[in-house]
């Protein structure tokens, strides 16, 4: 009986010691310290973001109606048409390059609007921008959208992506509904924009130039130094190992495999990493997309920069200043544009601006009203050794220098530009008074 009684206290205090160590399992909380990531690096951010149909933005818009043609660079209205096409449904695109000549033949008749963007644009990249039905659409490129805005085809508007460059024309469709809103809002009221008249320069390219002289401004702008350590923290894998060194006129940040300079005479900053697939040759969609993703990583946009050319061969984007008022701005160092070349796996060569245009100098501000088209076309035309094939491009921009007598003060000059033979170059006084003294070559 003894031995009985010794059996269940032990059990008891068995039983006991197990609900007890039951019952610590559950409560207990352990005390753990806050540990720190001291490896995690910040996002680096020299300025904003930007969304692709910001970078990626028509120069101008023409209207063509009755045989008499109207447009506008004015950016606040190109936005405005943006947006509203951007709530359009895009549906059924289509192949119609074996259906025109070229694609001057879409908009030889009355009713037609097309929207002129300054190099080819990817499809696929535009679908951020546009809302374009379908899983897969065909790939290509274009530089106009064509809108028809007078026709209806079985119930539905017709509009064309197309590139004068490859002369490949894809067609779609919209809802009547988006077309009528569009005659209302633009086609019909096309007579408030300024006049323009058409130069056929060869079988596939026309420019339309401005019928009248055209006002412009000619600005001055406080320039403002950038700070190198944001973009060396933005640029370089791992600050931590860059060097920094004096070089002359400049300075210079190195690791062990990249270097990124800054020019503090010329203001331009470039970062160079050797490291180029020199046999790699980037998608149009892939090489545009990373371009503008690069520079968003680290809010590169630090003024009003659009996309304007590529070259899958040499896998290169640049992207242009433009001003406030819609025009290009273009500097014969460089200052005005945004250049990256890539490799296969990353950024081989980055050119950019190390400076940013902070306040227009109201009181510095003068009108001035250069040439019509008519006159500058005059030029071309009387020059000995003119051919209008090898005119790619004539455009109204701005001329951008540092002040003679201010070095932090930079000078935007209204001034004509042309693309003549893949060159670009600039209509001087000089040209006005004589002739194009510098001659075509």
């Amino acid at each position: 009986m003894r031995y009985e009684n010794i059996k269940s206290v032990i059990l008891t205090i068995l039983v006991l010691l197990s609900l007890l160590l039951t019952w610590n399992l559950w409560t207990y909380q352990p005390n753990y310290d806050t540990m720190e990531n001291n490896k995690t690096v910040a996002e680096v951010t020299v300025s904003e973001k930007q969304e692709v149909k910001k970078i990626v933005s028509p120069d101008s818009v023409i209207f063509h109606v009755k045989g008499s043609h109207y447009g506008t660079n004015n950016p606040t209205e190109l936005e405005k048409m943006i947006n509203e096409m951007s709530s359009w449904v895009i549906s059924d695109v289509k192949n119609y390059t074996g259906r025109v000549k070229n694609v001057d033949d879409l908009i030889s008749g009355n009713g037609y609007a097309e929207l002129i963007y300054p190099s080819d644009v990817p499809i696929e990249l535009y679908r951020s921008v546009l809302n374009i039905e379908g899983r897969k659409i065909p790939v290509f490129n274009f530089n106009r959208i064509i809108i028809n805005a007078n026709q209806l085809d079985k119930g539905y508007g017709i509009i064309y992506f197309a590139s004068t460059e490859t002369q490949q024309v894809y067609s779609c469709r919209i809802s009547s509904a988006n077309l009528n809103e569009f005659n209302r809002d633009y086609y019909k009221n096309a007579a408030h924009y300024p006049k323009y008249f058409p130069f056929k320069a060869s079988e596939k390219r026309t420019f339309y130039l401005p019928e009248e002289k055209t006002e412009m401004t000619n600005y001055k702008y406080l320039l403002v130094t950038l700070n190198s350590d944001e973009f060396k923290d933005a640029l370089f894998d791992d600050p931590s190992f860059v060097q920094r060194s004096t070089i002359p006129h400049g300075e210079e940040f190195t690791n062990d495999s990249s270097k990124m300079t800054v020019d503090y005479d010329s203001n331009i900053l470039q970062y160079i990493n050797p490291t180029a697939d020199e046999s790699y040759v980037e998608s149009s969609y892939d090489l545009v997309k990373r371009s503008i993703d690069f520079v968003n990583e680290h809010g590169g946009w630090t003024d009003s920069f659009r996309y304007v050319s590529k070259n899958e061969n040499e896998r290169s984007v640049t992207f242009r200043l433009y001003s406030t008022d819609g025009f290009p701005i273009f500097n014969d160092n460089g200052l005005s544009e945004i250049t990256e070349v890539w490799s296969s796996a990353a950024i081989n060569k980055y050119v950019r601006p190390y400076i940013t245009l902070d306040l227009p100098l109201i009181t510095e501000m003068q009108k001035l009203t250069p040439p019509s088209g008519h006159e500058v076309l005059a030029l071309f035309k009387n020059s000995k050794n003119f051919r209008p094939e090898l005119l790619e491009d004539l455009v109204l921009g701005y001329q951008m220098e540092k002040d003679s007598g201010e070095n932090n003060i930079i000078d935007l000059e209204p001034t004509w530009f042309y693309r003549y033979n893949k060159l670009w170059g600039k209509i001087t006084s000089e040209d006005l008074e004589g002739g194009l003294i510098h001659g075509l070559e």
